[in-house]
């Protein structure tokens, strides 16, 4: 063998054995830990809005673009349309439907107080349908948001800030109307609401059946007081029979139903969100 042969043999040997020795040491090393799997993102429940329902074709449509303005403040979100009666899609089907596709959902009812259609109809759907992840939001109630939906209502009807401390001006708050006694407490609280928002005029609730006093009743009692120049706050989400009646009666000006106002879509999705940081609470106090 030559020199340089012999050199090569050497040093190839040197660095068997260097590999054999790191191989063996190495062998002695923990094994990396797995990486943690990382949870899928949660999708967030379905969105039910659920209306009343009217033979009006006007109220599907009205509530339709009001959650168009909802999916444009909250893009990804499932939001569905349901009504208690009268249209389609129907309640009990949008929750059977969504039990089948394993959703979860929170109802948001576009109802302005907890009457019997927040308190029982909804409950009851949701017993109906036991396999269903389901709560019920709050209603749309007294909250500035829709206080400044109803006073850009009035404003588009003709209202003016001077209106708001004139000694013969004063507004009718017209609303469905309810027996439950909540449900007039709460439009109480929504008139002083609109009350303050306006001015120093009266704010007067009433309502078009089962509750006084009536929307022709509560005109003649502003009159009776000095207050000629009287408004009609139409306190309805969408236009039908009711929101009808109640602006047939109005003296002077009449305000249109909510409907897709910018201030209710986000009223909508800060009911949403109340409701879900509500399970959200019940789920940690579960796990104490």
């Amino acid at each position: 063998m030559t020199e340089p042969d012999s050199t090569y043999a050497t040093a190839a040997g040197l660095l068997g054995r260097i590999t054999e020795q790191l191989g063996t040491q190495l062998g002695h090393l923990p094994l990396p830990r797995p990486l943690p799997r990382t949870r899928p993102p949660m999708t967030p429940p379905t969105l039910v809005a659920v209306g009343h329902g009217s033979r009006d074709p006007r109220a599907r449509a009205t509530l339709g673009r009001l959650l168009e303005r909802v999916r444009e403040l909250r893009p990804g979100l499932d939001i569905r349309l349901a009504h208690i009666e009268l249209n389609a899609p129907l309640l009990d089907a949008t929750l059977t439907e969504l039990a089948a596709d394993g959703r979860d959902a929170v109802l948001v009812p576009l109802l302005l107080a907890p009457g019997y259609h927040v308190t029982h109809d909804l409950p009851a759907a949701l017993a109906a349908v036991p396999g269903l992840r389901a709560r019920v939001a709050e209603p749309l109630g007294a909250h500035p948001l829709l206080v400044e939906a109803l006073a850009d209502r009035l404003a588009d009807a003709g209202w003016t800030p001077e209106d708001g401390t004139s000694r013969a001006a004063g507004v009718v708050l017209a609303s469905a109307g309810s027996r439950d006694p909540r449900s007039g407490a709460e439009l109480r609280r929504i008139a002083a609401l609109l009350g303050e928002r306006l001015g120093v005029v009266p704010v007067v609730p009433a309502y078009a059946s089962a509750a006084a006093p009536t929307v022709p009743e509560a005109v003649r009692a502003l009159a009776a007081r000095g207050r000629h120049r009287v408004a009609v706050a139409s306190c309805f989400t969408a236009p039908g029979l009711f929101a009808t009646r109640a602006a047939a009666h109005a003296p002077w000006i009449a305000s249109a139903p909510l409907g897709a106002h910018p201030a209710l879509a986000r009223l909508v999705l800060h009911r949403y969100d109340g409701a879900l940081r509500a399970t959200t609470r019940e789920r940690e106090l579960a796990t104490v």
